[in-house]
């Protein structure tokens, strides 16, 4: 039995539907999406330009987005715990005014040593705006099953941010040069994140008065003690970690490193690039089939399938990704597992450990992973160096199978309990 939870006052609990978590679920999909697409997609293609102006290496600008997530990562359990304790209303609001400012400073900067500077506060910012943080609102406001399909809408949305962003990035480039394009992309990161995060995130309605006097009338729902001290006692939480750790690490380095091997197997780099956007389109689809097979069988169940199939592609491809037939089957395979664990993880955490103390847990679990995702393809790197693609694909793999096995343990502790 999962963990006593507070009572979200939405009409997921059996009233009427609200106007108000539905209003907020529609604006976080669209602040989500310009979020990523703004403070992460765009980075892509503002690397090469900002290299050129800043007269430094490739190497030494992507360290700066490598640094910026190692930060949001660092930022994360902070948050999580200022989540629980305030709500995440002037958390995002106050997170969008900053991140704002902070592209307008990246327009300006002249060295090296700005951009960093400049993106260790965009991760920071990023953990406070980001899907985390939204995770939690929502977690707050909705009770299964409505809380599924509030998370689904919000990340089938967000699962078009690359595909928006980094055409119109291109675009703003090359026709402003990329401090102008910045300009750009601060002018719409305010005109929308910051609004709407002001305006529609809440904390939900004041509980009955039964919680009322359980908290002193203050009408907060009372916390159980330690939600996150209850997480880390917890074998299966750290199942669960590692679980993420090795799926997380697996899809950051095929993201990074699937173009370098398409063309290294002999595709032209044009078709190389079209197969690795697949990812974008597949992980919303990823998130569609965990949503409609969990009707039937549970979450860690699907998510073993998905992480064993992701396995397989990885092989697959360095058996048969020479050919433009293995190439596209072994990426569409693979990508169907990129978008999962968004979707996955609040229903595992919010189902073992209950909605009042969310965003401390999901802050606990999201700083190593995101410290994974963030120095994977570094470590891919090193390892391709020394002995080629195929047994970076092998490294893949096992990550994944590791994911598999990790969510199959998990689910049979809780079984056992």
């Amino acid at each position: 039995m999962a963990a006593a939870t507070g009572a979200p006052a939405d009409a997921g609990l059996g009233g009427r539907p609200a106007r108000q978590p539905r209003r907020m679920v529609a604006a976080l999909a669209v602040t989500q999406t310009i979020g990523y697409g703004t403070l992460y997609y765009a980075y892509a293609v503002l690397l090469e330009p900002m290299a050129a102006a800043l007269g430094a290496s490739t190497a030494a600008v992507t360290g700066a987005l490598t640094a910026s997530v190692i930060a949001g990562a660092l930022a994360a359990v902070p948050v999580g715990r200022w989540l629980d304790r305030h709500g995440g209303r002037g958390l995002m609001t106050g997170g969008s005014l900053a991140a704002t400012a902070l592209l307008l400073a990246w327009s300006r900067v002249d060295t090296i040593g700005q951009l960093y500077a400049v993106m260790i506060g965009i991760g920071v910012t990023g953990a406070m705006v980001l899907y985390e943080p939204a995770f939690a609102v929502i977690v707050s406001w909705y009770a299964p099953p409505r809380r599924d399909r509030a998370l689904l809408a919000v990340t089938i949305v967000a699962g078009f941010a690359s595909t928006i962003f980094l055409p119109l990035t291109g675009l703003l480039v090359a026709r402003l040069d990329w401090r102008g394009a910045l300009l750009v992309l601060a002018a719409v990161h305010a005109a929308t994140a910051v609004p709407l995060h002001a305006a529609t995130v809440r904390r939900p309605p004041r509980p009955g008065r039964a919680a009322s006097r359980k908290t002193g009338g203050r009408g907060r729902p009372a916390r159980p003690p330690g939600a996150a001290r209850r997480a880390v006692r917890d074998a299966r939480f750290w199942i669960l970690v590692s679980t993420f750790v090795a799926h997380g690490a697996a899809t950051s380095t095929m993201t990074v490193h699937l173009v370098g091997f398409l063309t290294h197997r002999g595709h032209a780099a044009t078709f190389a690039a079209a197969v690795a956007g697949l990812l974008g389109i597949l992980s919303v689809t990823g998130r569609l089939v965990l949503t409609g097979a969990r009707r039937r069988l549970s979450v860690p169940t699907v998510l073993a399938v998905i992480f064993a199939v992701q396995a397989a592609a990885a092989l697959g491809l360095a058996v048969a990704g020479g050919t433009r037939a293995g190439a596209v089957l072994g990426v569409t395979a693979f990508g169907l597992g990129f978008g999962v664990a968004s979707l996955a993880v609040p229903a595992l955490l919010a189902d073992r450990y209950g909605t009042v103390g969310y965003a401390a847990v999901a802050g606990l679990l999201a700083a190593p992973v995101t410290l994974a995702k963030a120095t994977a393809p570094l470590a891919g790197a090193l390892l391709l160096h020394r002995t080629g693609y195929g047994p970076l694909l092998a490294a893949v793999a096992g990550c994944c199978t590791l994911a598999a096995a990790g969510v199959l343990t998990r689910a049979a502790g809780a079984v056992a309990r």
